[in-house]
């Protein structure tokens, strides 16, 4: 019999950890341990709430009230520092024991910093966390000189809100188009190329160096002479999982926390969920996914696994992310695809593109498309044969496809 729960981490795995359990009838007591203020979503850190559009509170997980209305103990500006699988308990940094006959650990990651020269200086920032974007926000003035190192989703992001908030963005990144492996060569490059519409320099280059100056940071890129001053650095170049509360309590670690299908970790007793997660399937070590919704399913297969009952069942990845004022959704994986179709004019106020194998869908990108994206997941997860003309025409209705 289970009787506690301590979930480890508040963000979208954790907090949809917990709901699952109260939602699938788990009576037994369940703590979450938060290191902020209250459980918060982190998409809108790069967007809404770094442009000052929401406040910590309007981007909060859950409302205050919702924590008593489902009797989930929050441990609020704290942290687990050891768990105790043999005594089953969680020791917090101020020396607080918490019972717990099952962990969820949801630790998430940490912004990574790569070992740049210099970069080490208070005018290079990451984002990651609420205080985080906080202390970007207040450094992104109008007219600000900004270099944001690595063109991915966070890196993309930034970049769109800056020069949004009136500043000289430039962009790097070593690799043009960035995110072709994510979204095919075609939308790869439409997306990098909103930038320069926008007004951003984007630059094929990465960063060798940062040096302070009493006018701003000098960086160096790579293939330049010159270095080019800025007042704000931003380094969007990934994250890294939080692995050492796991790797202490001796769970296999290998660039994540390993678990199995179940989120069970090498210690039954724990389990781990969302970005640090590692899945082994069939023997075989796949990437961590570090996406949102990705997570929010860690958090209910592994309340699922602790109530013994049936998991959620699998469908396609899905993603988003938005910039330039456009909404852009990945479903499924382009990297495999034989040949893409274009649904619409590329470029238009809504398109997608579709990636196929054989007469099958395997991925798609949409833009501003969200009906889109939805049918092609269940053509994935349905396995249909579609013919590519149809696919294209978008005078028909999608649903006729899923039809068959």
């Amino acid at each position: 019999m289970i009787g506690s729960v301590v979930i480890v981490g508040g963000g979208i795995a954790g907090v949809s950890t917990a709901a699952a359990l109260r939602m699938g009838g788990f009576v037994g007591d369940i703590t979450l341990v938060d290191s902020g203020e209250f459980p918060y979503d982190r998409p809108p850190l790069s967007k809404d709430f770094l442009e000052g559009r929401k406040s910590l509170t309007e981007i909060a997980l859950q409302p205050p009230q919702w924590y008593d209305d489902n009797k989930i103990r929050l441990f609020s500006e704290s942290r687990a520092t050891a768990l105790h699988t043999a005594s089953g308990e969680v020791e917090l940094f101020d020396g607080t024991m918490i019972a717990a006959d099952r962990v969820v650990l949801a630790t998430g990651g940490r912004a990574a910093r790569p070992p740049i020269k210099g970069g080490s200086s208070p005018r290079v920032h990451v984002l990651r966390t609420a205080t985080d974007a906080t202390r970007l926000r207040a450094a992104l003035t109008a007219g600000a000189r900004v270099l944001v190192v690595g063109a991915g989703l966070i890196g993309a992001e930034v970049a769109s809100t800056a020069v949004e908030l009136g500043c000289e963005v430039t962009l790097v990144d070593p690799v043009r188009p960035p995110l072709t492996a994510a979204v095919g060569s075609t939308i790869a490059t439409w997306m990098h190329d909103q930038h320069v519409v926008r007004g951003i320099r984007t630059v094929r280059a990465g960063v060798e160096s940062l040096h302070d100056t009493p006018v701003g940071i000098e960086a160096r890129l790579s293939g330049s002479d010159e270095a080019t001053t800025f007042d704000v650095v931003v380094l969007g170049v990934g994250m890294v999982p939080e692995t050492a509360l796991a790797d202490a309590a001796g769970l296999e670690i290998d660039r994540g926390i390993v678990v199995d299908q179940t989120q069970t970790t090498s210690n039954p007793a724990v389990l781990a969920v969302g970005d640090p997660a590692r899945l082994r399937r069939d023997g075989a070590l796949l990437p961590r996914t570090e996406h949102w919704e990705a997570a929010q399913r860690d958090g209910q297969r592994a309340a699922a696994t602790i109530l013994g009952t049936t998991p959620p069942a699998d469908t396609a990845s899905w993603f988003w992310t938005d910039r330039h004022h456009r909404h852009i959704e990945v479903v499924g994986t382009m990297a495999g695809a034989e040949r893409t179709v274009l649904r619409g004019m590329l470029g238009g106020l809504a398109f997608s593109v579709f990636g196929l194998v054989g007469d099958q869908v395997v991925g798609a990108v949409s833009i501003d498309d969200s009906k889109a994206v939805r049918a092609a997941r269940r053509l994935i997860d349905r396995g249909v044969a579609i013919d590519a003309s149809q696919l294209a025409d978008a005078s028909i209705d999608l649903r006729k496809l899923l039809r068959g």
